[in-house]
Order: structure tokens, then C-alpha cells, then sequence
């Protein structure tokens, strides 16, 4: 998110982050935001009886501030279907791996553990499917003999602190977008693994 907001602040003319809004009271982000003069808010899951009362809610702030994309940057929490379908192609999630290795969570220590020699990142359309729309781009990183799980997610995550920025360009740009649950870039059809460079 950091990274995000930092890309943008001098490029305002193309696109400008207009909330932050978090599921977890008292989270850094959300302090982040408002270091940035951005707006910050809560609306924490507990205070709701199921699921779909909760998207409900986080869907009606959200709609407030009029997106056009929404940008889910470590926001943890599985998404109802009739959520992710109000945001169809407007909506990006990162995913600390090579999709689709490794849906879910955990995906440092599973990598580790199948003894992987490159991990990576993502960012992808959301869709219904977990961690499951197309993916737009990818970043490798190689994995070494004696990596814990903090020293690759450190790794990865610069990475995507990379890769995520840019991917909120294009889509600024309209270069970006979801046509039939493929992602389509500069008018041509991705791959299943995204715009990819070695």
C-alpha cells in the first residue's frame, strides 16, 4: 500500500488514492493513510453476524468514494462472490506467489518445503475463484538452500512493492483491463502467467 500511495503522489494528474480502509482496528495502514492525507477507515468484521452482511457494509464505503479500481493490498479476508462481482475487472489483489502454485496462505514455507528454486509474486484480477482470476504480471525470485520462510517472504516482497504500482499505472492508463476473465493488455491477451520478463 505504501508503495503505492508513494508512486502516485506526484502523478495525481493520472490517478490519486482516495481512501484506505482496513478490516483490523489500529493497523498501520491505516495510520500510513492518514500520514499521506488520505482518507482512513475501518470497518472491522466483528461488528457484523455473517459474511454477507459484512460485504454489504465494506461494499457501501467502498461505493462512497466512486473507484475506479480498488486495490486490495493485504487485505486478508475471503471475499463473498456477489462482492467481487460488484467489482468485476475494477478490482487487483497481490499474491505472494507464482499463480496458480500455492493459493492460500503459507505459500513461503510451501515453497520451501516442495524445494522450489524460484518463488514470486502476482497481481491478478479478483475474481470468484480464491486467488483464482487472470494474472496480469509476475516477479520471480530465486529460492536459495537455507531460506526461512521471513527471509523469501522479505524477498517477494519487494518485489511486488515493484510490480503492484505499476499494474495500478496501466489500469490508470487504460491500458489494462478484464474482457472475458482474461486479462487483456495494450489490446493484446495475456498469458496464464501476466506480462512477464525474465
Amino acid at each position: 500500500m505504501q508503495a503505492i500511495i508513494d508512486y502516485f503522489s506526484d502523478k495525481t494528474e493520472l490517478a490519486r488514492v482516495t481512501a484506505v480502509i482496513s478490516n483490523e482496528p489500529g493497523v498501520f495502514a491505516l495510520q500510513r493513510a492518514k500520514n499521506a492525507g488520505i482518507d482512513a477507515l475501518c470497518v472491522n468484521h466483528r461488528d457484523f453476524e455473517n459474511r454477507d452482511d459484512y460485504d454489504q457494509a465494506l461494499k457501501a464505503e467502498i461505493e462512497r468514494y466512486s473507484p475506479d479500481l480498488v486495490v486490495l493490498a493485504g487485505f486478508m479476508r475471503i471475499l463473498t462472490e456477489q462482492f467481487v462481482s460488484s467489482f468485476s475487472g475494477k478490482m487487483v489483489n497481490v499474491h505472494p506467489s507464482l499463480l496458480p502454485k500455492y493459493k492460500g496462505l503459507n505459500t513461503h514455507q510451501k515453497a520451501i518445503d516442495a524445494k522450489d528454486e524460484e518463488h514470486g509474486a502476482s497481481v491478478h484480477f479478483v475474481t470468484p475463484e480464491l486467488d483464482g482470476g487472470p494474472v496480469i504480471i509476475q516477479s520471480k525470485v530465486p529460492v536459495f538452500e537455507h531460506d526461512t520462510a521471513a527471509e523469501l517472504a522479505e524477498r517477494v516482497q519487494q518485489q511486488e512493492r515493484n510490480i503492484y504500482p505499476l499494474v495500478v499505472d496501466w489500469f490508470c492508463k487504460q491500458r489494462l483491463m478484464m474482457i472475458n476473465n482474461k486479462a487483456v493488455l495494450d489490446g493484446q491477451e495475456l498469458p496464464q502467467n501476466g506480462y512477464a520478463t525474465d
